[in-house]
């Protein structure tokens, strides 16, 4: 079902609730909600509570003025507590993880444990040259007319690994199709703001750190050097998958959850 709230995220809620948390799955800038669909089925085939959001400006979630990753957090907030979850694991993606990092920050208390794919503490370097540059490639399609689907037909082949099916292609093509250029703009102003490395070292709940094999986005080395400095902190690395690993292999991707949240969630565990 999803939150019937106008002025809150639009989410999508399955599974019945139980003593652990509830999964939280963030997707990434090309992603929605319902990218995560089969996902959501499996995990609430094995018990658990989980939902996932249309991140603010996408999909039917109203956009927010001023968008930044305080704001990012602070909706997620206020959707966790109209949903009544006392306590949430946190998936994201990419930016899913970014905003996962800023809840931590900001919402320590509502987090049980977090899981980053495919994500990095900061974003680019200190100068902002990167980030100008990123962003005028990125922003040149919108201002020269192209559609979300034309920029998604070019962007998300190039973010897969090497065996990607078609399927995993056609679904992430159709979530980014699916956003609003207006949303689209947004949430890339709001990425190249990203920082919070300060915040690695203070994280005390189980945490996960996915990468990708052939990853140019988010590099293994960086995801790596991400666990690294978060205390307990696990590393895995998907052999064969590119930044879309969630689309590209979702088993794998389900079963590396699965073995992390059977090690610090079993069934008998109190939120």
């Amino acid at each position: 079902m999803a939150v019937a709230d106008s002025k809150l995220p639009a989410c999508t809620e399955v599974g019945a609730r139980s003593q652990r948390p509830t999964l939280v799955f963030l997707h990434g800038i090309g992603g929605r909600a319902w990218g995560w669909q089969d996902t959501l089925e499996h995990f609430a085939a094995q018990g658990w509570h989980a939902l996932a959001w249309d991140m603010p400006g996408y999909g039917d979630s109203p956009a927010i003025e001023g968008l930044d990753f305080d704001h990012l957090a602070d909706a997620l907030e206020s959707l966790l507590a109209h949903a009544l979850v006392p306590r949430a694991v946190l998936v994201g993606h990419s930016l899913g993880g970014m905003v996962a990092l800023q809840s931590w920050a900001r919402h320590p208390q509502r987090i049980a444990g977090l899981v980053l794919a495919g994500s990095s503490p900061a974003f680019g370097h200190g100068s902002g040259d990167f980030q100008t540059r990123f962003l005028d490639d990125r922003l040149a399609p919108l201002e020269a007319g192209q559609t979300l689907a034309d920029i998604a037909a070019r962007l998300i082949p190039a973010m897969v690994g090497p065996g990607a099916a078609a399927e995993a292609l056609s679904r992430a093509q159709a979530c980014m199709a699916s956003i609003t250029p207006e949303g689209y703009r947004a949430a890339l102003q709001a990425l190249v703001e990203f920082e919070q490395r300060a915040a690695l070292p203070t994280i005390t709940v189980p945490t996960l750190c996915l990468a990708g094999e052939h990853d140019r986005t988010a590099a293994p080395a960086v995801v790596r050097r991400m666990a690294e400095k978060i205390p307990g902190a696990s590393y895995v690395e998907m052999p064969g998958a590119g930044h879309l690993m969630n689309f590209e292999q979702p088993e794998a991707f389900a079963a590396e959850l699965s073995t992390f949240l059977d090690t610090h969630f079993p069934a008998e565990t109190q939120p």
